[in-house]
């Protein structure tokens, strides 16, 4: 017996058969063949929800950093929680992460690069200046978005050894004086560094 599939559904296996093809393969090489078959579909009903193999990647990068309000966080304390954030993030399945997705694709397609700028541009900025004040957070959140990244990189990528096999509380122990001193350093100039 078939079972038929709702079309929220279809669109939710599409979506996640694709962020695990751009995750694992990038932009250029992803097809929209194999994305169907992951999804087990016909390719034209890829085509048919999303139009076009560029329309479903930008429909992958619908990226929300779902950033902790920082607000009532001790300044001592914010190199951790962000780190731990991440970390909590990337643990979970970081095939299905569209932030992950975003990285991988970003170095080779310029589509993927300027919305990884405009997500951390107006996500990371935000939530910096609710703990340290809209004009450390922007001078800041660039580096800080760089480390965060870097981490994305080389532990959920690249997976380097020597990164992978940390524990999660190691990664926060070892990544957050880094971090902090990121935030505590006083930057060249007063102007927001944005990503």
């Amino acid at each position: 017996m078939t079972v038929r599939r709702t079309s929220d559904r279809t669109k939710a296996a599409i979506l996640r058969a694709a962020r695990e093809r751009f995750a694992v393969q990038g932009y250029e090489r992803t097809t929209i063949r194999a994305i169907a078959a992951d999804a087990e579909i016909d390719p034209s009903m890829v085509m048919r929800y999303f139009g076009s193999k560029e329309q479903l990647f930008g429909a992958t990068l619908a990226i929300d950093l779902r950033l902790p309000d920082l607000g009532g966080v001790p300044v001592e304390e914010l190199p951790a929680a962000l780190v731990r954030h991440f970390v909590e993030r990337w643990e979970g399945d970081p095939a299905d992460d569209a932030l992950l997705v975003l990285l991988r694709s970003a170095v080779t397609n310029e589509q993927a690069a300027a919305r990884m700028r405009e997500v951390f541009t107006a996500q990371v900025s935000p939530t910096l200046a609710a703990a340290l004040g809209p004009e450390r957070a922007g001078r800041v959140a660039g580096l800080v978005s760089a480390q965060l990244l870097g981490l994305a990189l080389t532990r959920y990528l690249l997976r380097l050894p020597g990164v992978v096999s940390l524990t999660p509380a190691e990664v926060v122990a070892g990544l957050a004086p880094a971090l902090a001193a990121t935030l505590s350093t006083p930057q060249g100039n007063s102007s927001p560094a944005g990503v």
